[in-house]
């Protein structure tokens, strides 16, 4: 398949169809020997009950496609050219589109068009309800068939988290067969891993399970090579299964779960903490503490839980398709600290965990009324519940001196938070000329929580225009209404820590609210002769209660808050060129984040007055803190084959001008501008070449080595300074993995 023909073919969309033209360019197509796909493409050769998922899988593409928004394309190939392939995590895929920028490993975070995370995932179009950490990390790219980031102006069809949507399609369609494959390398990485598919009578099956363990779980915060205490224990299993009732109806199950240990890195030569009043932490024959402590052995970790199970109905009958899904999650975060080392540098040490309870149904539905025009609807219910529990371990402290006057003590906090997030929406497919189509519609959203009840009408519209069969032009408008995660800090909780190590210096906590925005795009896509495809793509967005989040304190779990007002805009660029076994692309994006005025959550960012973070924020618009300027990925791949099987090379590279940091003095006060400078510019190059060996008509041995980081480049992501961060991040350093995988 073409890069960057993200438009009517990577949409499963018929060619008289415009519908997803604002296309972009994507990782190098760098396709493997046939037999490493586990299926065939002739069809005639496969079992009915593979042709009728073929055809409903079609059928299920017309239900919500994304028109006249931006798509951007991975298949199977395109991830097996990235370094890693499938042994990658999911957030290293998506890095690769444009306008992507990374940050810290810990939560699979990634800010798409200079947003903080609000991505959703879906799953052959059904909504996965979001958990605690984020899907990143989550999913395993070996089920997937393709994957699409869709961003910029999206159909009503889309509603909650409006960043970005990860459309993944599963594998299906499979002769009984399956791969084993042994991963390792640097950082003392290990990881086994299988994949087993086949087609029993009506039924059509998919499963797939790994096991890994690294050095470098989160991210070293020194620019040393090694990190310290940062080992990771991961098992992962996604399963899939779907029934043919008939030719035009199926039952799918989908599951997965996932099991991780973390260890949270240490930096070596940390100082004692001081108490507001200048006496560290440690003094006083009193507390229990030793007299000192080496940072290098502290001892926290983090323990995350994920499982979800989805069912589906698909119906397709005529002009009229439809997919009905009911799901459920459970997410969990268990931090613990290291009980004596927290208190000795931090004077708080909190045993915090989460779990989130979620459930939900989902119906869609399109019906094609004539040549001209195709309505689609569908609603959507998510329900929520968030079981919060802590103790923190605290010293006191004298409420006139500000010092440490005793032994610490714990404070247990317990809460339920529960949310219910409701939509529904109507849209129609216009093709009001040959060639131009417009796609409008409207969707209604309701959030109704223990915190925050706010309801929103969002109109949409797109139109898409092609004068040519090279040239695509769009432009749209969409209103976003993006409520914020359950998961909030009541603030009881934080009236709790007054005259203690743990107060925040402010117990303001106005509730956290659903963010308000209009949102613009516009772009164009033109193929240049029969190889060369650009793009270019401009956007802009301006928003009420603008939503961030961030890491504070100890833990790794993220914590929301709103600006009064924000506005973020930017320009992407995109080219691929493709010919024969070798592809090659680029993209680069500018792009600007700012918010006003941070309104809610005021404790997360402690005292208040002249030359605070949050005094500053109330009249001076501030970058956030993942706003990023330019952001680039580039890279190329050649691919041959030959009668024993097949070779693939490739380069890859990413660049960033640098995240956000604390810089520059505020005028009259010894205090820096929150996020008023950057961390220094980085890249990182990385190299790879597979070699496959046909063993016989369904058996393959493959052979692959990846070289990460190829010029040993320390960068750094954050410097532990900026709104939300809490620690410094490097970026992984060199790395030399090796995958053995046997295919039959």
């Amino acid at each position: 398949m073409a890069i960057g023909m993200a438009g009517q073919a990577a949409n499963g969309q018929t060619t008289n169809s415009p519908s997803s033209t604002a296309s972009s360019t994507a990782p190098p197509s760098a396709a493997p020997p046939p037999a490493e796909t586990g299926s065939s493409t002739n069809v005639t050769e496969l079992p009915s009950t593979v042709v009728t998922a073929q055809k409903l899988n079609e059928a299920r593409n017309q239900i919500i496609p994304d028109l006249g928004a931006t798509a951007h394309l991975f298949d199977e190939s395109q991830i097996q050219a990235i370094p890693q392939g499938d042994n990658a995590p999911f957030n290293e895929i998506i890095l690769r589109a444009p306008g992507v920028a990374q940050d810290s490993a810990a939560n699979g975070d990634l800010h798409v068009r200079g947003e903080h995370a609000n991505l959703q995932y879906r799953i052959n179009d059904v909504l996965l309800p979001e958990g605690i950490t984020g899907f990143g990390l989550e999913l395993d790219p070996r089920f997937v068939q393709s994957m699409e980031l869709v961003t910029g102006s999206l159909p009503a069809a889309y509603g909650l988290r409006t960043a970005g949507v990860v459309d993944i399609k599963t594998k299906s369609g499979f002769e009984n067969g399956g791969e084993v494959d042994m991963y390792g390398g640097s950082f003392n990485t290990v990881r086994p891993s299988f994949e087993y598919g086949g087609v029993q009578g009506k039924w059509n099956f998919f499963v797939d399970g790994s096991y890994g363990q690294n050095d470098l779980g989160i991210e070293n915060p020194t620019p040393s090579y090694n990190a310290i205490h940062d080992h990771t224990k991961q098992y992962k299993t996604f399963l899939y299964g779907s029934y043919i009732i008939d030719d035009t109806s199926r039952v799918t199950l989908m599951g997965s779960a996932s099991y991780s240990d973390f260890q949270v890195p240490n930096t070596p030569g940390v100082g004692v903490g001081a108490a507001p009043g200048g006496e560290a932490w440690n003094a006083g024959p009193a507390n229990g503490l030793p007299a000192n402590f080496n940072s290098s052995n502290l001892n926290e970790n983090q323990n995350e839980q994920n499982y979800y199970a989805v069912a589906a109905y698909q119906k397709s009958a005529g002009p009229f398709n439809m997919q009905a899904s009911v799901f459920g999650r459970i997410s969990s975060v268990h931090f613990t600290p290291d009980p004596v080392g927290d208190l000795f540098f931090n004077g708080v040490a909190s045993d915090d965990k989460r779990t989130l309870y979620s459930g939900g149904l989902q119906v869609d539905a399109s019906y094609e009324l004539n040549d001209s025009h195709t309505l689609r609807g569908g609603v959507l219910v998510i329900n929520e519940g968030v079981s919060a529990h802590s103790t923190t371990t605290v010293f006191p402290l004298d409420p006139i001196s500000g010092n440490p006057n005793g032994a610490p003590f714990p404070i247990t906090d317990k809460n339920f938070l529960h949310g219910i997030f409701a939509g529904i929406y109507i849209q129609d497919e216009w093709k009001l000329i040959p060639k131009v189509t417009v796609n409008y519609g409207a969707r209604f959203d309701e959030f109704y929580s223990s915190f925050d009840k706010e309801n929103q009408p969002s109109p949409r519209v797109n139109l898409i225009y092609t004068p040519t069969d090279s040239t695509t032009l769009h432009a749209g408008y969409a209103r976003y209404f993006t409520p914020p995660p359950v998961e909030n800090v009541p603030a009881t909780t934080v009236s709790q820590f007054d005259n203690t190590s743990n107060s925040t210096g402010n117990d303001q906590d106005s509730g956290v609210k659903a963010e308000r925005a209009n949102y613009f795009d516009a772009g164009a896509s033109q193929k240049i002769g029969d190889h060369l495809q650009v793009g270019v793509d401009g956007y802009y967005k301006n928003a009420v209660n603008q939503l961030d989040d961030g890491l504070f304190g100890q833990t790794l779990i993220l914590s929301a808050f709103n600006y009064a007002d924000g506005k973020i805009y930017g320009v992407e660029f995109t080219g691929s060129y493709n010919l024969g076994g070798f592809s090659t692309y680029a993209n680069i994006a500018y792009s600007k984040a700012q918010g006003l005025n941070i309104n809610s959550a005021q404790f997360l960012f402690g005292a208040t007055g002249p030359g605070t973070k949050l005094t500053y924020s109330q009249n001076h618009w501030i970058y956030l803190d993942h706003d990023q300027t330019v952001t680039g990925s580039f890279g190329m791949a050649y691919t041959w084959k030959h009668p024993w099987g097949g070779t693939r090379v490739f380069a890859d590279a990413l660049y960033g001008s640098g995240l956000r940091t604390d810089g520059g003095l505020i005028t009259g006060t010894t205090g820096h501008v929150p996020n008023g400078g950057t961390v220094p510019a980085y890249y990182s190059v990385s190299l790879g070449a597979e070699e496959s060996f046909k063993l016989s008509k369904k058996q393959l041995l493959k052979a692959r080595l990846d070289v990460v980081n190829v010029t040993d480049n320390s960068y750094e992501l954050r410097n532990g300074t900026g709104v939300g961060v809490n620690a410094a991040q490097f970026g992984e350093r060199l790395g030399f993995f090796g995958t053995l995988s046997y295919a039959f």
